[in-house]
């Protein structure tokens, strides 16, 4: 699912889809858009493809985050600068927002831009009008806005650290981007799509992924979302030898939490179990639905009552949940029917 210079948006999650389908919706529209989630959950991903779907495609996309630039230098970017605006300003400069004219600005990181900057950058995006630094000539530009934060807004403007007014004015059309552990059906796809970029990459092939490597990759929380799944995929591309991937474990292990009570050949399956068991005892055993269990685990509904069958979760007359053994039940809850090994493209 890919325009012309648009980057692969991979997931065919119930969640991922959810928010694809908000991509296409608002891609036709004029209107800002805030995309909000945790770091590393493909922010700057879905600004990239809702500019790529929209009449601005053929225009620039212009990126500026505002937590990598000082805040004396923010302005400066933003705006542009006459020669001698301020010291070491040797020559005129175009700021961002005139770079984007006829198409899309960026702005990541936009809860970290300054306080007394947001009044100007609100006024510029109301009127689609600025001035550069040390100038008084009024630059009229077309631009459309699309800012993406980590942060809670909401909660700053309660404290008074972002403005109401600018807040307002970028929560046109909200986008809110689940995290990977929410859409854990969608891990095996991104593992294997990082597995034959970097092996291309590095001039490498591998036929496999063994499953107990699969298994923990799926279970893995991965607190830092796809950014870390990528970071340890490249890893693992960098040390196998051989044609089976043989990533560093040993992370995976010691930054997933323990059960105590588990044994170590019960793990997967038992966390499986238990998580898939809340979830429906948190949605009142409703499977089905945009509130039902399948939605909140990023699952089709199909694909989940498949996995309570295998698992053996059901619920008795009572009430109360029923779960019975699983002594020849496969652990991975990410797919169905597998081989015993996930094979990769030759590349």
């Amino acid at each position: 699912m890919r325009n012309s210079g648009e980057r692969e948006l991979i997931g065919d999650s119930a969640r991922f889809r959810a928010v694809l389908d908000e991509v296409n919706l608002v891609a036709r529209a004029h209107c800002a858009v805030l995309i909000q989630g945790e770091t590393g959950t493909g922010k700057e991903l879905i600004a990239e493809a809702i500019h790529a779907r929209s009449s601005r495609a053929g225009g620039p996309f212009v990126r500026l985050n505002c937590a990598a630039i000082p805040a004396g230098l923010l302005e400066s970017e933003l705006f542009g600068h006459e020669r001698g605006a301020f010291t070491g300003a040797l020559s005129q400069r175009m700021g961002r927002l005139q770079q984007a004219h006829r198409g899309t600005l960026f702005l990541d990181e936009i809860g970290d831009l300054p306080i007394e900057l947001q009044p100007k950058l609100l006024r510029a995006l109301q009127e689609q009008e600025f001035e550069r630094l040390g100038s008084s000539q009024t630059i009229r530009v077309d631009v459309r806005v699309i800012a993406a934060t980590n942060q809670n807004l909401t909660q700053m403007v309660n404290e008074r650290r972002f403005r109401a007014d600018l807040y307002y004015r970028l929560n046109v059309f909200p986008i809110e981007l689940p995290a990977l552990r929410e859409r854990a059906g969608d891990i095996p796809e991104l593992a294997l799509h990082f597995v034959r970029h970097f092996a291309q990459r590095m001039n490498k092939t591998f036929d496999e992924i063994p499953e107990q490597v699969m298994d923990m990759i799926c279970g893995h929380d991965w607190p830092g979302n796809i950014r870390e799944l990528q970071n340890f995929i490249e890893r693992a591309v960098v040390i196998s030898e051989g044609r089976s991937l043989r990533p560093p474990m040993a992370e995976l292990t010691r930054l997933t939490p323990a059960a105590p009570s588990m044994t170590p050949a019960g793990t997967l399956a038992e966390m499986e179990r238990a998580y898939i068991t809340e979830t429906l005892q948190q949605t009142n055993w409703v499977v089905g639905g945009r509130t039902g269990a399948a939605a909140k685990l990023g699952l089709p509904r199909t694909t989940l009552i498949a996995r309570m069958q295998k698992l053996g979760i059901s619920r008795d007359k009572r009430g109360v949940n029923n779960v019975l053994p699983i002594s020849a039940a496969r652990t991975a809850m990410h797919v169905e029917n597998r081989p015993e090994t996930f094979a990769a493209r030759a590349v």
